[in-house]
């Protein structure tokens, strides 16, 4: 029997085999732990974090699900002003469920496009 992790790890690896972030399309990626929820936006040919958002910056208390939401706001806002408009989108291995799918609809709704 494989554990949540591991299964979510094999996940992962097999998504990642698939989706490649560019110059032109970086890759929109999502870690979440049990308290909160980051997002980054990654050009994978340089090595390179263009833009960040963490739910860590937040202060007010909200639901997971809406923090999650402002953390994709965050994350659309600042890869604008990085000069990103189209992304690929990394669930890294979770479902697309809950939160994950909050902070695309956020990003999806703050301008960004995948």
């Amino acid at each position: 029997m494989i554990t949540k992790t591991e299964r979510r790890y094999k996940i992962k690896l097999r998504v990642r085999g698939q989706i490649q972030g560019t110059t032109e399309r970086p890759r929109l990626t999502v870690f979440r732990s049990n308290k909160q929820i980051y997002a980054q936006v990654i050009d994978d040919l340089t090595g390179k974090t263009l833009a960040s958002a963490s739910s860590l910056k937040i202060t007010e208390k909200a639901p997971k699900k809406e923090l999650a939401a402002k953390v994709g706001e965050m994350v659309a806002k600042a890869a604008q002003e990085a000069g990103v408009t189209t992304v690929v989108f990394d669930r890294n291995g979770y479902l697309y469920h809950g939160r994950i799918k909050e902070l695309a609809d956020a990003a999806r709704k703050g301008g960004l496009k995948f």
